[in-house]
């Protein structure tokens, strides 16, 4: 199908309303969620030093702003619905693009919309006791290693995707409002804990002038007590092990891709998807960056390392104001979460209404509904999202042999994470591929330095995509199988359509 096709056929269903700041509020809004405020605690046991966990998060936002990049060349050379996936399909063909949506619909996209809500419940429980994880409405059900349950606090991420499902049905004007209202909130929010850590927050016994800012085994760390059962010791350990502590940096700065999925709804792409790609992504980075300063102005590293349920920036606030800055904190906390679900839930809808109109998806999710939206995208899209809040984790206590359930928020940051990273490097070089391969093809924006700045981009996501495979192959494996089941469902899509 032709461009042109393709842009008449989607300007009959889907409408250019989005502006230059509500593109860049998607951006924005779809990166800031729960990761910034939780996952320093992990990456910092993985890496053992305030160092290792600012360059942990600074070489992510130089793999985020060089994709943003390389990006924003294909965005403003295709400006479609479907964004990524369309760049995939152009490039590789549509097996590719079929197999990058069908990731996107399992995993990428459902499984960051359900971390993200299961971390909205996770703080509001910090207001209402009776959120929890362990106040059962259906006991869990155990299969090996996981188990499914019903808690309140899976009821409450659940009826949040529901809502947001719901809103972004009305109408693209409802869902731009939601989004601009809480992403503007939650970036002060987010600016407001790097002026308060870096200006009222420096405390003698933090981790900024007390710890061994390099060696992490000056701190107490090792790599048998970050990863237990890691064989390798020395600096090959770290390395190893930095790779992995990367893993909560990259997971916060992803979905910045998802204002490219309604490209066919951005006014003048060839400006305004640009901005917003490499506007909203620095102002992102730049913000994480500053924030893990503060939280090492204000903590000792072991707090940050050990925060209760991982959540520094409360403890970070706690120690600033004590018990009002905490609850200050999750407030904040509650409204970024609720803001980057929203973004994520109407731009993720419209991968999958692309792929209908390819016929490899079902074709209801091709059609509009009268307020000139994917509605029946938004509804499958949030079943199978709310489903993926179910499963828990399920530990054992050697000594005690007293069972706890976990939730899956880790797995599901490894499983998208290591299946993100293999369609991020495949959509860096698909921009080399269609320079040669379309050489004519209008471009408004030509990615900066290039090709040094595609390079560093594929060598940087390459060597990430090998240290996961080493260090978590059950969880990076089972992120990448979930992307060869879509090899079989491809050919039985092309076999036999679905009307």
């Amino acid at each position: 199908m032709s461009d042109r096709t393709d842009s008449q056929q989607e300007g009959t269903s889907l409408v250019r309303a989005l502006g230059p700041i509500d593109a860049t509020m998607i951006v924005i809004g779809s990166m800031i969620g729960s990761g910034i405020f939780i996952t320093s605690a992990e990456s910092s046991r993985l890496n053992g030093a305030p160092g290792w966990l600012l360059l942990a998060w600074a070489i992510a936002g130089l793999l985020t702003i060089t994709g943003a990049l390389c990006c924003s060349e294909l965005a403003t050379m295709m400006p479609r619905a479907g964004g990524v996936y369309v760049f995939l399909r152009e490039a590789y063909g549509h097996s590719i693009g079929f197999l990058y949506g069908w990731t996107l619909f399992l995993v990428i996209q459902t499984g960051t919309i359900a971390a993200v809500a299961i971390a909205f419940a996770k703080f509001l429980g910090v207001f209402v006791t009776a959120v929890s994880p362990d106040n059962y409405l259906v006991a869990p059900i155990a299969f090996g290693g996981y188990a499914i349950s019903l808690s309140v606090e899976q009821l409450v991420a659940i009826a949040l995707i529901a809502l947001l499902t719901w809103t972004n049905t009305r109408g693209l004007e409802v869902g731009k409002i939601v989004q601009n209202t809480f992403t503007f909130a939650k970036t002060a929010a987010l600016a407001a804990v790097v002026v308060i850590g870096l200006s009222l927050g420096w405390h003698s016994s933090s981790a900024a002038p007390n710890a061994a800012w390099w060696n992490s085994w000056a701190n107490g760390w090792s790599p048998q007590m970050a990863q237990p059962g890691f064989t390798l010791v020395g600096g090959l350990g770290l390395a190893l092990l930095f790779g992995r502590s990367m893993v909560g940096p990259l997971f916060a700065q992803t979905a910045w891709t998802n204002v490219t999925f309604i490209g066919s709804e951005v006014r003048e792409p060839g400006k305004n998807l640009v901005r917003a790609l490499v506007g909203g992504c620095s102002i992102v980075v730049v913000l994480y960056l500053l924030a893990n300063v503060a939280y090492l102005a204000v903590l000792p590293f072991a707090e940050i390392q050990h925060a209760p349920q991982n959540r520094v920036a409360v403890a970070m606030m706690n120690a600033v104001f004590g018990r009002s800055g905490a609850l200050c904190m999750a407030a904040a906390i509650m409204i970024s979460t609720f803001g980057c679900d929203n973004g994520l839930i109407l731009a993720g809808a419209r991968v999958y209404y692309a792929m209908a109109r390819d016929r490899l998806f079902f074709q209801k999710i091709a059609t509009t509904n009268r307020f000139r939206v994917p509605a029946a995208a938004l509804v499958a899209q949030g079943i199978w999202t709310a489903l993926l809040t179910l499963p828990r984790t399920v530990a054992v206590d050697a000594a005690t042999r007293r069972i706890t359930y976990g939730n899956v928020y880790n797995q599901l940051l490894e499983y998208i994470v290591s299946a993100d990273l293999l369609f991020y490097l495949l959509m860096v070089v698909a921009l080399i591929i269609l320079r040669r391969t379309k050489p004519d093809a209008e471009r408004p924006y030509r990615t900066w330095s290039y090709p040094a700045v595609p390079i560093i981009s594929i060598l940087l996501s390459g060597m990430l995509i090998v240290d996961l495979a080493w260090l978590a192959p059950a969880t990076s494996g089972i992120g990448i199988l979930i992307v060869l089941t879509g090899i079989p469902v491809y050919f039985l899509w092309r076999l036999r359509p679905i009307r």
